[in-house]
């Protein structure tokens, strides 16, 4: 806008000018920019007519380190080429999605693909697609919006898990042996003889080739059929950044629980303690697969509810048979007796443990490597958190309750099969 009104007023000042002198030369920079102008205006005007223009999301939900493939297709059905062209996506996506400036020919397509990594989980616009075209002076320019936009929903990482497994639900000091089962179940013990009425896809082919005669597998019957996860974002214990945090270790904890123990077609119910509570009761498959990984794309570590407090809440939805998976950074020794106490109802109990000194660390390294101004640390403070972390431990130890150690740079895989 300032750019037109200083045009207008040097146009107003040549055209006073050549008519009140009558110089032919300034009637000639008269008719010049007359010609200049006009022509750019219309330059403008027709450098948006006959575009056809559109993009293609590869997928609209993914996975943190997955890639997202955006295809753009520029057509022009006109006669008259494009001389310049500025394409560009708006978007809440961590880092944007680059644009791009090119030029194209009458009755010309072109097609072109964008890449961007998902770093960061959470929910995510992408605008419609913006075109934006102008003269070679910059006195004029045209824009227009393209198509609809969408909604990106990145979930967290998921790992593997192939070694873990939810401890049984059964009652404190019991030591019963598996029971066998006809079924088959994710509890794959040993192989036996084949017998008349075992079902082909019981047997097992390497053990047959190596007794030269036909091994069928024997499942036991698990002892624990649904999982509670109880996740703790309890603001006062987060540290680290990024995806080197507590706070995202405990989410990856939690999604890669939940998909092992769905794809083992258990129950799954999950409570999240957040700026509020949120509660997902049990249930089984993809569809609740699916809201957990919503959930847990969304929420932020805002909690100020202690994770004592949310095992009480919780203790009227925990039934008999049910193992309860508490994630936390808290080093409060406040929930180890609440945990314990389902044991004797019959409900299982894990504890995974996000090492936030660890974390913490990691993060005052990467400050210093960057050169960044690093506070020096608080002796006092320091040895406090270590004792608060050696007396969780020994609490943990004490009750017996199976505890993970979650700490920055080690695969949850490896640390869950301990």
């Amino acid at each position: 806008m300032l750019r037109r009104l200083e045009l207008l007023a040097v146009g107003a000042v040549l055209v006073v000018a050549a008519f009140t002198t009558g110089e032919p030369f300034l009637f000639y920079l008269l008719y010049l920019a007359i010609l200049v102008i006009g022509g750019s205006y219309v330059l403008t005007r027709l450098g948006l007519a006959d575009l056809e223009a559109g993009y293609a999301v590869s997928q609209l939900h993914g996975h943190v380190g997955d890639k997202l493939r955006i295809t753009y297709t520029l057509r022009n059905a006109g006669r008259l080429p494009k001389p310049w062209l500025e394409v560009h996506n708006p978007t809440t996506l961590p880092g944007g999605l680059s644009g791009r400036a090119l030029r194209i020919g009458g009755h010309a397509e072109r097609s072109w693909l964008v890449r961007t990594s998902l770093d960061r989980r959470g929910h995510f616009r992408i605008e419609p697609l913006q075109i934006r075209t102008g003269d070679p002076f910059g006195f004029f320019e045209a824009s227009a919006g393209v198509g609809q936009g969408v909604a990106v929903v990145v979930y967290p990482r998921i790992e593997p898990l192939p070694f873990w497994r939810l401890p049984a639900a059964s009652l404190e000091g019991s030591h019963a042996s598996p029971e066998r089962t006809l079924q088959t179940t994710p509890l794959a013990t040993t192989v036996r003889p084949w017998a008349p009425g075992d079902s082909m896809n019981r047997i097992h082919w390497k053990s047959t080739a190596r007794h030269g005669e036909i091994q069928v597998k024997e499942f036991d019957l698990e002892q624990t059929a649904d999982a509670w996860i109880v996740l703790d974002l309890d603001r006062a214990f987060r540290a680290g950044r990024g995806e080197e945090s507590t706070t995202e270790a405990a989410i990856r904890v939690a999604a890669s629980v939940a998909d092992k123990a769905i794809g083992e077609n258990r129950a799954v119910g999950l409570t999240v303690s957040a700026h509020r509570a949120t509660v997902l009761p049990p249930d089984r498959g993809g569809r609740q697969r699916l809201k957990i990984l919503q959930l847990l794309a969304a929420v932020e570590a805002d909690g100020s509810t202690p994770v004592a407090e949310t095992l009480v809440m919780s203790l009227g939805r925990l039934r008999r048979g049910m193992t309860a998976v508490v994630v936390t950074a808290s080093t409060d020794v406040g929930f180890v007796r609440p945990l314990a106490a389902l044991r004797p109802r019959g409900i299982g109990c894990v504890a995974v443990l996000c090492d936030a000194a660890a974390y913490a660390r990691v993060a005052r390294e990467h400050d210093a490597a960057r050169g960044a101004h690093v506070a020096p640390l608080d002796p006092d403070a320091e040895e406090t958190e270590r004792q608060r972390w050696r007396a969780l431990r020994h609490a943990l130890a004490e009750y017996q309750i199976p505890t993970y150690v979650v700490a920055p740079g080690r695969p949850l895989g490896e640390v869950l099969a301990r």
